[in-house]
């Protein structure tokens, strides 16, 4: 936590199973579709030096995929493209059509797989689109494995190279890194676990170790709590992109879920009621193991990041919303300080 009287962190739980040593401060996870917020930015640093038309076909860059030419950048990054989600999708009556392994003992057994981007797109491209292009809203990491094709396409540099570059180095981040095939996390890190059934039987796999190629643009990245704060409070305090661009990139599109906060380019949008006004965010998690936080006032003088791994005990999906309501309240709407 980060606001006008400085900086708090703690940590509770241990750093491993069987282990009594906490977790440390600021260790190392797989921040998930966090990864998505770094590579709208790049994006959208790309459109302000006319590099990238925000209104563009994606097709015009990227030809060799076959895109709808209907798919403009912007539909990429607010994820209303209709693509299909390549980590498996609903179909629009319901029904679930999986995709590549991503949940359960499946992914598990294939945790170790190496991806290549285009790979992950043709897949996703073998199905049927959700919707025409712009006609609705629908969360898929397609789009953002596409925007990171974009980047290097446009930049002739891999995408972490233009990370550094932009983001990591002027900000003096020193925890964030796109691993490729990397399958493990630098020290010092917290244990992850997933708790999966096996013939019948409930077992415990240590995951801290996993190949996210899986999610190559939307959700491969590696950081720290503290670099996140880093990161989220120069990109809300203006410092990673011209004003009007930032503006466009808080602007949610009016399909977007607001169960989970209006969706704009690469960021949600909460509002938390006229106590507390408004709050910028994205959070995520990999297949299994990890979670991240990270939300920020609109000016980037009040930020929360958080790390959050799985043990051994079922994950109680009822009360980790209430949970995190709390957190966020207590942390951006003037109540007790949160624990």
């Amino acid at each position: 936590m980060h606001d006008e009287r400085g900086e708090w962190a703690g940590s509770a739980g241990v750093r491993k199973l069987g282990a009594s040593a906490k977790p440390p401060r600021n260790g190392h996870l797989w921040v998930g579709s966090v990864t998505k917020t770094f590579v709208a930015t790049v994006v959208l640093q790309l459109v302000a030096e006319g590099e990238i038309g925000l209104d563009a076909p994606i097709a015009g860059y990227l030809p060799e995929l076959g895109l709808d030419r209907r798919i403009t950048v912007r539909m990429l990054l607010q994820h209303t493209s209709g693509l299909f989600n390549y980590t498996g999708d609903l179909d629009p009556d319901g029904t679930w059509v999986p995709g590549l392994p991503a949940t359960g003992k499946e992914w598990l057994d294939n945790r170790f797989r190496s991806y290549q981007p285009q790979e992950l797109v043709r897949f996703a491209m073998s199905k049927p689109a959700r919707f025409a292009p712009g006609t609705d809203w629908s969360y898929s990491n397609t789009n953002y494995t596409l925007a990171r094709l974009l980047i290097e396409k446009v930049t002739g540099h891999a995408f972490g190279t233009e990370l550094k570059r932009r983001i990591v180095w002027p900000l003096g981040l020193k925890g964030t890194v796109v691993p490729g095939n990397r399958t493990q996390l630098p020290s010092p890190y917290a244990h992850g676990y997933f708790r999966y059934q096996d013939v019948g039987q409930w077992k415990v796999a240590d995951v801290s170790r996993q190949n996210l190629s899986l999610l190559a643009g939307a959700g491969d990245m590696i950081s720290t709590t503290r670099d996140l704060q880093a990161f989220f409070s120069a990109l809300n305090g203006g410092k990673l992109l011209p004003a009007k661009l930032l503006a466009e990139m808080r602007e949610p599109h009016a399909k977007s879920d607001p169960l989970y906060g209006r969706y704009g380019l690469g960021v949600f949008v909460k509002d938390l009621g006229p106590a507390c006004g408004t709050v910028l965010n994205h959070n995520g998690s990999p297949p299994a193991g990890y979670a991240a936080l990270m939300y920020s006032s609109p000016d980037g003088g009040k930020t929360l990041t958080a790390s959050v791994t799985t043990g051994d005990a079922p994950f109680d999906l009822a009360t980790y919303p209430k949970l995190l309501d709390g957190l966020v309240k207590a942390a951006f709407c003037g109540g007790p300080a949160a624990t």
